[in-house]
């Protein structure tokens, strides 16, 4: 843990969504308060809600109601605009099929989060970002793969460079979807510990989205979505 506080607070979040002429409860009343640099698992069957939460906690998405916090910084007021940015200075994302860019090298996939920021502020990368991006690449054993697109690459390495990609603008939180779902058991406990190595290196929150109760228990706690709330275990 650090002392930056809670780097999530849900409290009190309703999400709902028309189906036809029916209305789907998914999230009634959720609430959760998770440390700063805390790993956690989200479990639950398909259709429970923990995609929408990820969605939530990134912004993407915004809930009936209750309060929505991430890093100190409320996202229920925030305009669409003022959580895209945020989303791109402070969230980092792994998915279950990596989401490379199939036309962009692995150092250009690295490079793409920061050309984002930049971007917004009207500048450009500078050398320190093109340096971490080096060393987060050596850090998953990738270096010497920087030139390659991403087919040229196995799952498990695709998935190692969405892994540097997550953490190349030093986010307070790193969200991961089902981050072992499309590899192969070896794969997956190879691609988690280096996750593990590399969130706790740098204190930064983890939320990570699982069926996998193995998964789960490398994780610091467990919350269960349970009737459209989180519990504990």
């Amino acid at each position: 843990m650090n002392d930056r506080g809670p780097s999530i607070e849900l409290v009190d979040v309703h999400k709902s969504f028309a189906e036809g002429a029916r209305t789907h409860r998914v999230l009634v009343g959720a609430s959760a308060v998770i440390p700063s640099g805390e790993r956690v698992a989200i479990l639950g069957p398909s259709g429970s809600g923990k995609s929408t939460l990820l969605n939530l906690l990134s912004g993407i998405d915004l809930p009936d109601s209750g309060r929505v916090r991430v890093g100190g910084r409320e996202l229920t007021t925030m305009t669409e605009r003022d959580r895209t940015l945020f989303r791109r200075a402070h969230v980092g994302f792994v998915f279950q099929f990596f989401n490379l860019v199939p036309t962009l090298t692995v150092m250009e996939n690295l490079l793409l989060p920061l050309e984002l920021m930049s971007s917004s502020r009207g500048g450009r990368i500078d050398v320190a970002g093109t340096e971490a991006a080096s060393r987060l690449l050596e850090a998953v054993d990738l270096l010497d793969r920087a030139d390659a697109f991403p087919d040229r690459l196995s799952g498990g390495e695709q998935q190692r460079v969405a892994i540097a990609r997550a953490l190349v603008h030093e986010p307070v939180l790193v969200l991961a979807d089902e981050p072992t779902g499309n590899l192969d058991q070896d794969t997956g406990e190879r691609v988690m510990r280096r996750l593990d190595e590399l969130v706790m290196a740098r204190k930064t929150t983890l939320v990570v989205v699982t069926h996998s109760r193995e998964l789960a228990t490398r994780m610091d706690r467990t919350l269960t979505v349970d009737r459209g709330r989180l519990v504990e275990g």
